[in-house]
């Protein structure tokens, strides 16, 4: 029998409340009091919260993730089965590029959800979200086995002759700064301006190889990484505006060691391995939407 004083909420009621949770992981644990509170069971948010704790539920950060339809799903599963096999001497072939927004002011928005420890990626865990917020500055990168490549600032919006421009001045420095060799390819995402019809005509016309890629995928794309690492030397740097920001991005770049990048290659396989194993659904490789904030001094 166990001792001290009685639980406020019965085995029942715990029961309910682990199973309101598991419906919407989204729920607070005020909306819980007060859903208890309409049935007549008036106690504390941190007597719910401490009932949830002991069935192994805890407050998290709701993780985002992009927003996956069926049909993402298979291409998905498509790429990670076809590049399974593929030997190392492939991957490092590929210049991996992207874009990413970084602002000086603001916070990120957070959700937090109730669920058990290892599902933060459990679908109804997770935060949907579609590429593409406000910033202060986007930058465009890449990199290769061996190393980063070039980086740069957009300057205005970014559409598919921006693009193509941007290619244009940086692609070339950065393969013979890799040495890539003959026959290398282009990685990039299926955003609009990448596959448009002049941005695809351009890259016949320039004769650039370009890697089948799955849409909304941004775990397969090892620059991702790359891009938590680069916000984060910067943050500690504190800019002071937008001129630093650009500065300390730049001067940060190329700062991130070609091991960094190597490591992320050798466990390539895994991802692919995640991505088979959740049917082409989010991955834990996931790294999160939106911009990035920097607080200014």
């Amino acid at each position: 029998m166990r001792s001290g004083r009685p639980r406020k909420l019965s085995d029942r009621t715990a029961r309910m409340l682990v199973r309101k949770t598991n419906q919407n992981p989204h729920l607070t644990a005020k909306n819980l009091q007060e859903d208890l509170a309409d049935s007549g069971v008036v106690v504390h948010r941190s007597t719910v919260q401490r009932c949830l704790h002991r069935q192994g539920l805890h407050g998290r950060v709701s993780r985002r993730k992009p927003y996956l339809r069926p049909h993402h799903k298979i291409q998905r599963l498509k790429y990670a089965t076809g590049h399974l096999q593929k030997p190392d001497a492939f991957w490092k072939q590929v210049l991996w590029t992207d874009e990413v927004k970084i602002e000086l002011f603001g916070h990120n928005q957070q959700r937090h959800v109730w669920r058990k420890k290892g599902a933060a990626f459990h679908e109804k865990n997770t935060l949907p979200t579609i590429k593409h917020g406000g910033g202060s500055i986007m930058l465009w990168g890449c990199v290769a086995a061996s190393g980063t490549g070039n980086i740069a600032r957009v300057e205005g919006r970014m559409d598919s002759t921006k693009y193509q421009q941007i290619l244009e001045a940086n692609i070339t420095p950065s393969v013979k700064k890799l040495k890539l060799k003959r026959g290398w390819l282009l990685q990039q995402d299926n955003d609009p301006k990448h596959t448009s019809k002049s941005t695809m005509e351009y890259l016949k016309r320039r004769r650039l190889k370009v890697l089948e890629w799955p849409s909304q995928s941004p775990d397969l794309n090892i620059i991702e990484n790359l891009w938590v690492d680069l916000k984060r030397a910067v943050h500690a740097r504190r800019p002071k505006n937008i001129t630093e920001l650009e500065a300390f991005c730049k001067e940060e770049w190329e700062k991130i060691p070609s091991t960094r990048i190597e490591r992320l290659l050798a466990g390539y396989e895994k991802r692919l391995q995640a991505v088979i194993s959740a049917r082409g659904g989010v991955t834990f490789f996931s790294l999160g939407g939106g911009p990035f904030y920097i607080t200014c001094v």
